[in-house]
């Protein structure tokens, strides 16, 4: 009998994992070998079909009471790979769940109001997005070092960055290089700076171009022995200069601590429109929100929330409070100006500008910019230019339409001089006027 289950589990091999097993995926990619061995040995010993399935239910039974379950090494590789599989779908499906909650509805490109937010490049005058003109300034900053070495140093300390209080900390370091080396010539010790030094390493190796600043002063990287150390140390050395060299030396500090970050400059896309009915409607890109994505998404959708609760019965603080909340959401706005003639002049603010930035724009568009004008706010608020105010402030943010209208006491005096009224806006702006759509 023992013969007899001996035989039967070698022809059952392939049948059967065992208990707690599966067919491992050799055994399924290889039907082949198991039908020519189980072949071979029922002919061998004529056993029946039946035998064999009795015979392996018993060989489970048995196996099952000799041995405690346990994976094999195949087995646990698979149930590891299946929990992994089974994470990365769940990250995938929480990933893809975030995603579609982060959605915001794509307006169509032809019915927005401007295209987006552009800057202009101080340097080159090249037109950026907001995107591109962090790498297009640090790259024109560093085309500098081939016209004035000082001067990109500079620009480079001041603008590469961000940390303002590490910035002043090391223009007073190196200021206070400047300052000895200037009262004392002739003093070596005070033309050499060991780059291991603790006021080096902690307060001018890690902001980015004050080694380029020192280098365009004339010092150089010398290899230079150690007393008490058997390798030698880089310092920065600068050779003997002369009285003139001396005095361009404080100059050129001055520039050092004179300088100020090199920033993109806002292109206001200044833009003639005629006369339209569509003069108050607004279609802002993404680029005017101070926002997430998700965060601008909740806002589309609960605008009508809003619109409700601002219907009621508040206190005029609480309306502050919540008007400011609100114009925190906006880094730029869109902002249109309707002339007498009708026509409409746009243009793209910073949501921080103050009103003697919009009046500035406004008088440079027009072609007697030096006549006194006013310009009055939707709901009638007349803005004065002299005012130190923010347009977020005066609630013109992300977008409003404001109404142009000249001083009536000049035009009288015009009028009465038999003056014509004066063209409004300047040629190269009615060149390119527009119909808004």
């Amino acid at each position: 009998m023992k013969k007899f289950f001996g035989d039967i589990k070698k022809d059952m091999k392939f049948k059967t994992a065992g208990p707690g097993k599966k067919l491992t995926d050799e055994t399924s990619a290889k039907p082949e070998v198991v039908q020519s061995s189980s072949g071979a040995k029922q002919s061998r010993h004529a056993v029946s079909e039946g035998a064999q399935r009795a015979g392996a239910a018993a060989l489970a039974r048995i196996d099952q009471q000799q041995r405690p379950h346990v994976h094999t090494g195949q087995n646990a590789i698979r149930i590891q790979v299946k929990k992994e599989l089974e994470a990365e779908a769940v990250a995938e499906k929480e990933k893809a769940t975030a995603a579609e909650a982060s959605k915001v509805p794509v307006k169509d490109p032809t019915r927005l109001s401007v295209s987006g937010v552009y800057f202009t490049c101080p340097l080159t005058g090249a037109t950026l997005t907001k995107s591109d003109r962090e790498v297009h300034l640090k790259e024109a900053i560093l085309m500098r070092f081939e016209e004035d070495a000082v001067e990109a140093s500079v620009m480079m300390m001041h603008t590469f960055n961000k940390d303002k209080e590490k910035v002043k900390a090391a223009v007073d370091i190196i200021s206070k290089y400047v300052e000895n080396i200037c009262k004392n010539p002739t003093e070596e010790k005070y033309r050499k700076i060991k780059l291991s030094n603790k006021v080096f390493q902690e307060k001018l190796r890690s902001v980015e171009g004050c080694r380029e600043f020192l280098q365009a002063l004339g010092f150089i990287s010398v290899m230079l022995p150690v007393e008490g150390q058997e390798e030698e140390e880089e310092f920065l050395v600068l050779p003997e200069q002369s009285p003139d060299a001396l005095e361009l030396m404080m100059e050129r500090r001055d520039r050092l601590q004179r300088g100020e970050p090199v920033r993109a400059q806002l292109n206001r896309q200044p833009q003639a429109f005629r006369s339209s009915t569509n003069a108050q409607r607004f279609e802002l890109p993404p680029e005017f929100y101070n926002l997430s994505a998700e965060e601008l998404k909740k806002e589309q959708l609960q605008r009508s929330d809003l619109v409700e609760k601002n219907a009621m019965m508040r206190t005029k603080a609480m309306r502050e409070r919540e008007e400011q909340r609100e114009r925190r959401k906006y880094n730029y706005t869109l902002l249109r100006v309707r002339l007498p003639d009708g026509n409409l002049l746009q243009g793209t603010f910073y949501a921080w500008d103050r009103l003697p930035v919009l009046f500035g724009f406004v008088r440079e568009s027009l072609v007697d910019g030096w006549q006194p004008f006013e310009l009055i706010a939707p709901g009638g608020q007349k803005l004065h230019e002299s005012e130190e105010v923010a347009l977020a402030e005066c609630n013109l943010v992300p977008a409003a339409l404001l109404t142009f209208a000249w001083d009536a006491a000049v035009q009288a005096d015009i009028a009465a001089a038999g003056g014509k009224s004066p063209a409004l806006l300047k040629p190269e702006l009615l060149e390119t006027i527009r119909t808004l759509s």
